[in-house]
């Protein structure tokens, strides 16, 4: 299994709406390593949802439901698109001070690639910020 963790501002897709929805495809990719993040995501792959700019905290978990196809919004076929589905909440959203307080996430892209919207993570730093997000 891999891990990944993808943002939205919550003012253009929340983590409320993503639940409401139960369901959403990933669009919006412009990025090349981004893009190639996307493609690497694998059905049932576990992704965090962070909320960009406003809140800049990790709210919950989901999943990957269907790999990487065409972009639906675009004709440019050089931008792709995965189904992701929420698993669950988390009880305490993780700031980004908190991730970047802690030793085990000090490297992660989301301190190092700040602008990244789409990034694979270590199990251990997926575990972690799972851990955090339950206290």
């Amino acid at each position: 299994m891999n891990y990944f963790l993808v943002k939205s501002e919550p003012f253009k897709y929340s983590w409320e709406q993503f639940n409401k929805d139960g369901e959403t495809f990933w669009d919006g990719v412009r990025n090349y390593q981004a893009r190639n993040n996307l493609k690497a995501m694998k059905k049932d792959d576990l992704v965090l949802f962070y909320h960009s700019n406003e809140g800049k905290e990790v709210v919950g978990v989901a999943k990957v439901v269907k790999e990487f196809y065409q972009d639906p919004t675009t004709d440019d076929e050089r931008w792709v698109v995965v189904d992701l589905a929420p698993v669950e909440a988390f009880k305490t959203p993780v700031t980004l001070e908190m991730v970047k307080a802690d030793p085990l996430l000090e490297d992660i892209a989301l301190v190092r690639q700040g602008r990244l919207s789409v990034m694979p993570l270590k199990p251990a730093e997926f575990d972690r910020i799972v851990e955090l997000g339950s206290e």
